[in-house]
């Protein structure tokens, strides 16, 4: 936690980190639940749930998933019962063959110096994880005891297997590389090549790339079909703007990943006014394999229609020092105010585009002028 208070400024989030983390104050309003946290937690409920035997066929994967306290009890106890069910099975042989009564110099026992169950239990120990003090050993006297044997050294090992493999998983899983890919904290909407854009910034900490990285981008928002059906949470796909053709993209630096508002765009009728009573969430996935450990990992953000400032533009973040490219990442999430028109992207495509829009703006702010001052002099007179 010191290395992220030190490496990672307050304008912009972590994929992981707790949201108990300084957040911009906006005015809240009534509104549904957070579909994406901006952690990239998914605020969804599982509730009844009737086959509840489905997890279980699936063993391994639901120890994978349990918390780190659950699957270090569970691993404790795997062994503790198994050392406690085998140590009983032993006393119970050595109680049957009577090695447990003190006998001649000729008598020759299942299980060597076992003389109680505590003597049992600690046979069963050595037996499983192969300690062998030396102490107690198994004789050939008896074929009980020789199937037992190889029972427990097959059940340990399965036990091994299972427990250390989830063990190994849960501390090389993929969302960990994610906890250094991080997003700005705002989206914004501004003009770029005379086109009303949809921008956020994402970046990797890391000197190790995420190999073939892609991003989708969803907007979540309520909506009813023309047969009156409401979908709660209609997922529409955005393309992004890229000018290799995929969403692929090559992420050495951090990055402006732009969407155009064009016709298609479930953005297309918003307006900086609209978008204030919107009830919409711009959900971004980020997805690539860790160059390191060939595993796929997966990032996500979300951004609240509050989120997303209108007429704002990132400040540039990489400049050319001593013949390389260095990164400022205390600007990562600064934005600066640019001019950008208030109307939506389709009133921009009905007035002619951004030129036309400008022209006839500025005609008509000039013709208002003038009746301003027309007015003002017929009252004067």
């Amino acid at each position: 936690m010191l290395s992220r208070k030190g490496l990672i400024p307050e304008d912009y989030l972590l994929t992981r980190l707790a949201e108990d983390v300084l957040q911009p104050k906006f005015k809240t309003k009534l509104r549904k639940a957070r579909f994406v946290a901006k952690n990239g937690t998914c605020n969804v409920a599982h509730t009844n749930i009737r086959e509840q035997g489905r997890f279980l066929q699936d063993v391994f994967t639901t120890l994978v998933d349990l918390k780190w306290l659950h699957t270090l009890l569970i691993f404790t106890m795997s062994f503790l019962c198994s050392w406690l069910l085998f140590g009983m099975i032993w006393w119970l042989i050595a109680f049957a063959h009577g090695d447990l009564d003190q006998k001649g110099d000729d008598f020759v026992p299942c299980v060597t110096d076992i003389h109680s169950f505590s003597s049992a239990f600690l046979f069963s120990i050595e037996v499983q994880v192969t300690i062998g003090f030396g102490g107690r050993m198994i004789t050939e006297e008896c074929v009980s005891a020789i199937v037992i044997l190889i029972i427990q050294n097959i059940v340990g090992l399965v036990i091994n297997a299972i427990m250390l493999g989830c063990i190994f998983m849960k501390t090389a899983q993929a969302n960990r590389r994610a906890e250094t890919l991080i997003f700005s904290k705002h989206a914004v909407i501004t003009v770029r090549n005379n086109k009303l854009c949809f921008m956020f910034r994402l970046g990797d900490l890391r000197k190790s790339m995420i190999i073939s990285a892609t991003v989708h981008v969803q907007v979540v928002r309520k909506t009813v079909t023309s047969e009156g059906e409401i979908v709660p949470l209609d997922q529409i796909d955005i393309q992004m703007d890229n000018p290799v053709g995929t969403n692929s993209i090559f992420l050495v630096s951090p990055l402006i990943i732009s969407h155009v508002i064009d016709k298609n765009s479930p953005l297309y009728d918003l307006s900086a006014a609209d978008l204030q009573h919107e009830d919409i969430e711009v959900i971004v996935v980020l997805e690539g394999v860790v160059e390191t450990t060939g595993i796929t990992t997966q990032a996500r953000t979300s951004y609240l229609s509050e989120e997303i400032l209108w007429g704002h533009r990132f400040v540039p973040t990489v400049s050319e020092e001593d013949g390389m490219y260095a990164v400022d990442y205390s600007k990562f999430g600064n934005t600066v105010k640019v001019a950008t028109p208030s109307c939506s992207a389709r009133a921009l495509d009905d007035a002619g585009g951004l030129e036309s829009f400008r022209a006839q703006e500025g005609s008509s702010g000039g013709a208002s002028v003038r009746r301003r001052i027309k007015h003002q002099n017929t009252k004067e007179l």
